[in-house]
């Protein structure tokens, strides 16, 4: 964050003084890289298809490309609102940043094979699976490496904010804090979420179908714990407002 902005001037996004008005080179390299591991969850991998078989076939993989989008969207969401509200582009920021890119780079692909293989037997078989795997061990180190991608990236954005939260140029006020906090939390959910599943993949036999689901499941989850977190944020930060 360049400079001592007068605070009161900024603007004000559901309560949050907006710091980070103006793009920087580092957000421009993230978004620039996020793009480019986008690139990579393209529809059709090879050509363009010159046939409806061809097209058909580059269809079936829609499903596992929305949803490895959407993963991917919501840790350059995170990214970019932490950008928006903080403005900070200090030695920490740099490098969590960096490291972010990296992260995103390398993890593309497993997300890619894994999240195919999943779309694939929740189609029935519908939706095409991109990855073989022919030993339980094989199966046990899918989860494992796509966990630590995933906790990885979660992770470093909530030491993005947890930098933020114990900046003093940022001199947040007390709804902000307890937006920042609620961040470094949420973030935390997502590292604990990876680290299940891993735990599982290692821990269990995995002798039946329903035991090489659990680590997968484990991701699913989610769906309850962070919008109920979400809820309980937004709820400390009306009541600390004074809002009913």
């Amino acid at each position: 964050m360049e400079g001592d902005p007068d605070l009161s001037q900024l603007p004000v996004v559901d309560g949050f003084r907006m710091r980070g008005e103006a793009v920087t080179r580092l957000e421009t390299f993230v978004d620039a890289a996020f793009a480019f591991a986008v690139t990579l969850l393209v529809v059709s991998f090879n050509a363009m298809p010159s046939s409806f078989t061809e097209l058909y076939e580059a269809l079936r993989r829609l499903p596992a490309f929305l949803a490895a989008f959407a993963i991917l969207a919501m840790f350059w969401q995170s990214h970019n609102r932490y950008s928006r509200r903080y403005g900070l582009e200090d030695g920490p920021v740099l490098f969590l940043s960096l490291a972010l890119v990296a992260a995103t780079l390398f993890y593309v692909y497993p997300l890619r094979m894994v999240i195919s293989s999943a779309m694939h037997v929740i189609t029935g078989g519908w939706a095409q699976g991109e990855l073989d795997i022919n030993t339980l061990r094989e199966f046990r180190l899918v989860f494992v490496i796509y966990g630590m991608g995933f906790g990885v990236l979660s992770a470093i954005m909530a030491a993005l904010n947890w930098h933020a939260l114990r900046h003093p140029g940022l001199r947040l006020n007390q709804l902000e804090r307890i937006s920042t906090r609620g961040e470094v939390a949420s973030d935390l959910i997502l590292v604990a979420s990876a680290m299940l599943s891993i735990t599982l993949a290692l821990a269990l036999p995995l002798d039946t179908p329903f035991q090489q689901m659990l680590p997968g499941f484990s991701y699913t989850v989610l769906a309850i714990a962070l919008p109920w977190h979400a809820a309980y944020v937004a709820r400390r930060v009306r009541q600390a407002a004074g809002i009913a």
